[in-house]
């Protein structure tokens, strides 16, 4: 038995179901691929090839190399498990990144598009094109991933970050509205966490960070940077039962860091 995942919680998600993990090999997606499958869960794992290959999933967990900006890389995910599976109960979406941190000022357009389009048009796409595998489910569950900067941008050079984040808790809003009442969606924004996504993101060229950790927490109440484990705990419960009456919410994991 791992140590972070409250045992309460081992109770509630669902045993034998499947979920879709969308970004499953950074540091947020293998802590919620390790609880899913310690908990007996059915996992198929979304992610960049190169991203694959750094970090592969557990053994049985099902694997696809998938750019989810490319319409036709989704729509393979989707055929593949509506083929195998015939449905899919929870889909999780990591799917983001950001780049140098550059001003709005000196901002090219291509980078600007580049974020946005990897960030908050990938979002769009998952959801559209999960949608019938979630629909064939009992009882389906679409998690997004916001973040603390979709509601708070303390640090300069974010702002297409931001403002896909930002997008997303909307969207996230109107997916509930409109998959509603055969799909829950809710979306998760993780404050500072510790993994690799402080240098851009699993799978994708490093870059400098201009986060100080340290002046950092002093924002934060709890005291600590994040573990991608904190995270994972919100993803098991939201897929659970126990959260069978929540949708169209944007749950703030941040230790209580605001700027």
């Amino acid at each position: 038995m791992t140590d972070y995942l409250h045992p309460a919680l081992n109770t509630l998600a669902p045993k034998n179901s499947t979920l879709l993990v969308f970004g499953g090999c950074g540091g947020i997606g293998q802590a919620i691929v390790a609880a899913a499958h310690e908990r007996g869960l059915r996992i198929a794992v979304a992610d960049l090839q190169q991203s694959i290959e750094q970090n592969p999933p557990p053994k049985g967990v099902l694997t696809f190399a998938c750019d989810a900006t490319k319409t036709n890389d989704i729509k393979h995910v989707r055929d593949s498990l509506q083929r195998d599976w015939g449905h899919v109960r929870a889909v999780i979406n990591l799917v983001g990144f950001t780049k140098e941190q550059t001003p709005v000022a000196d901002m090219c357009d291509a980078e600007w598009d580049e974020i946005i389009d990897g960030t908050l048009r990938s979002a769009f796409l998952i959801a559209r094109h999960v949608h019938p595998l979630l629909t064939a489910s009992d009882e389906g569950v679409l998690i997004n991933t916001s973040s603390t900067f979709g509601v708070s941008v303390p640090y300069p050079g974010y702002a297409p970050y931001s403002v896909a984040k930002a997008g997303i808790i909307n969207l996230t809003r109107a997916l509930a509205t409109e998959f509603a009442p055969k799909i829950r969606v809710n979306a998760i924004a993780p404050g500072l966490i510790d993994t690799a996504f402080l240098q851009g993101g699993t799978g994708r060229p490093p870059k400098t960070s201009r986060v100080n950790s340290e002046a950092a927490l002093s924002k934060v109440a709890l005291q600590r940077i994040g573990r991608p484990e904190d995270i994972a705990g919100m993803a098991m419960f939201l897929i659970s039962p126990a959260a069978s009456y929540i949708t169209s919410q944007t749950l703030h994991v941040n230790g209580g860091m605001w700027s």
